[in-house]
């Protein structure tokens, strides 16, 4: 028998997204539940190279953002280790901004292919070399003047479409992605409620640049999947009674 309460660790894709969006905001911004793995302080870690003051404060990150015209060119190379969303999602923030950057990650992400996001970056106007024409790392972006983009996506991919909405932030009009199928919403939940002018009609996505994002204090949900273990475990047993907190179930 199974009794009592916990709380979930910080979902990892929302933790992500909460890092990169608050360093391209004005303000300062409060992540509370964070999920302090490995794949989401490699996220930290190339923010700060990009000059992004990040600190953390008790189990809480907090976040000076420099706004989304106010990275500066990396002091090092960018280095995703493990994570396939670092990579994705900041090779859309890369292509608005006005420097080059070099990305790489260890063995795993040296084989997992890239094109889905770059090809359709290319066609926005960004200049991208990498080995096997930009599918594999080490990728290196050459960002800015961006233009608008009308992109029907190939496949249903949650990374790939932030990616996208990412760079439309700084493209030259609005632009729209059709999603081949529903994906994670995230992003654009998210971004919205930083100021950015997005517009989900079912399947069709319209993003608008904006001369800013402004900061948000966060509070990451918890990620249902963390949970599995116990869920089992109550329902398996007799007479359980388990209550979960801060519980992410979309």
């Amino acid at each position: 028998m199974l009794k009592g309460s916990f709380e979930l660790i910080g979902d990892k894709s929302i933790s992500h997204r909460a890092i990169m969006f608050s360093s391209i905001s004005k303000g300062h911004n409060r992540i509370s539940n964070f999920l302090m793995g490995q794949d989401c302080l490699s996220t930290i870690d190339c923010f700060r190279k990009m000059g992004v003051d990040i600190n953390f404060e008790g189990k809480d990150v907090i976040v000076k953002g420099n706004g989304l015209y106010g990275l500066k060119k990396p002091t090092d190379i960018l280095d995703v280790g493990n994570s396939g969303t670092t990579i994705r999602l900041i090779m859309g923030i890369l292509a608005g901004n006005e420097f080059d950057a070099t990305l790489i990650g260890d063995e795993s992400i040296g084989k997992r292919p890239m094109k889905r996001v770059t090809d359709p970056l290319k066609i926005m106007g960004c200049k991208i070399e990498g080995k096997d024409d930009g599918n594999l790392t080490p990728i290196k972006i050459y960002g800015g003047n961006l233009n608008a983009i009308d992109y029907k996506m190939p496949v249903a991919s949650a990374q790939v479409k932030s990616a996208i909405i990412l760079a439309s932030l700084y493209a030259n009009g609005q632009s729209t992605i059709h999603e081949k199928a529903r994906s994670r919403n995230h992003s654009e939940i998210m971004l919205k409620s930083f100021g950015a002018n997005i517009d989900v009609d079912d399947l069709k996505i319209n993003i608008n640049p904006v001369d800013e994002l402004y900061s948000q204090d966060i509070n990451v949900p918890g990620d249902i999947s963390s949970a599995a273990f116990i869920i089992v475990g109550a329902l398996i047993s007799k007479g359980s009674e388990v209550l979960i907190k801060k519980c992410w179930t979309k």
